[in-house]
């Protein structure tokens, strides 16, 4: 991030709501953080902690009702919250764009590569339809594409799955936006093909001066990738730290049980001694617990956790904790 450098994006007291036939689910609930221009941000957490969800309430992808958001977002200090449906499709693909789950979701099956790459900078940029083709061509050549030409002109069916991750990249990309939401870019892609997507993205993300918001459970890509990071758990941000320091000095007890259920190569382990894990399951939304949400897998709750939720505590520049045990 860059020092003394107003916040890119703004979250300010999120929460989105969903109306349910069973009742009310909060899947994101009060949470605060920014976003700094050209930084990437991993935010992280089990799923359904909320992460998507946030994701897509930034971007109002979510229909209203049955969804409903409220707080702020400001982005370059304007709340999204408040445009009118016309001018969020402006800021969409221009100035924030979104990498999805599983790419053929974001692929129009019957349209061919170059089509949909194209679209985006034609609506954006208001080039014409032979200048949209060579841009969406020389996009696909940036995402490393081979023979860029002949592949815009297949359709997705023709792609491999790292593949079609590359050409969302390019749809991503292609306007040159401020921001991207990356939802788990490499999820069912295989080892080797995950280095290579997380690769490109950090090398466009130079080139072109882009922030990045990293949705993952993986701690390994956060690691490599991101400067700092955002801890989720029941729709609550529970941690949010520099990334060396989030690993060296984990700070609430539900991000030292995913660090410590982490596999790590070459680490000396006694034969009897297994891999660490969060006991308990992810409370139902439904039903949250009262005080803080991780005390009934917290191996070190107090009477008070089951009482009160605790505060969120600065503990310094960018850091800050939602525990008892910090709070005092």
């Amino acid at each position: 991030m860059t020092s003394g450098c107003p916040p890119l994006l703004q979250i300010e007291n999120l929460v989105t709501r969903f109306s349910t036939l069973d009742g009310v689910v909060t899947a994101v609930d009060g949470i605060d953080f920014e976003v700094y221009p050209g930084e990437t941000l991993g935010l992280v957490g089990e799923s359904g902690c909320g992460k998507s969800v946030t994701a897509l309430s930034i971007l109002r992808l979510l229909r209203c009702p049955p969804a409903h958001i409220a707080g702020r977002v400001l982005f370059e200090g304007r709340d999204l919250l408040l445009l009118t449906p016309d001018e969020v499709r402006v800021v969409r693909g221009r100035e924030i764009s979104m990498i999805f789950q599983e790419p053929m979701t974001s692929l129009n099956p019957v349209l061919t590569i170059g089509e949909q790459v194209a679209e985006g900078v034609r609506l954006h940029r208001g080039l014409t339809r032979r200048e949209s083709w060579d841009s969406a061509v020389d996009m696909l050549q940036r995402v490393q594409i081979p023979s860029p030409e002949a592949r815009a002109a297949q359709y997705p069916h023709k792609f491999s799955g790292g593949m079609r991750q590359r050409a969302v990249i390019a749809m991503a990309l292609s306007c040159g936006p401020k921001l991207i939401l990356a939802d788990e870019p490499t999820t069912a892609l295989d080892v080797t093909i995950q280095a290579q997507i997380m690769s490109l993205m950090m090398r466009l993300k130079q080139e072109l001066n882009t922030a990045i918001v990293l949705i993952t459970h993986d701690l390994g890509v956060v690691a490599e990738a991101a400067s700092r990071v955002v801890v989720m758990y029941a729709g609550k941000v529970v941690e949010e730290a520099p990334v060396r320091d989030l690993f060296k000095d984990p700070r609430h007890p539900y991000t030292r049980g995913l660090l410590g259920s982490v596999p790590v190569i070459g680490r000396t382990r006694r034969r009897d001694r297994r891999l660490q894990e969060i006991p308990g399951l992810v409370p139902n939304p439904l039903h949250m617990p009262a005080g803080c949400r991780f005390n009934p897998r917290c191996p070190r709750t107090m009477p008070r956790c089951c009482t009160e939720p605790p505060p969120m505590v600065r503990l310094g520049e960018h850091r800050r904790v939602s525990c008892w045990l910090e709070a005092g």
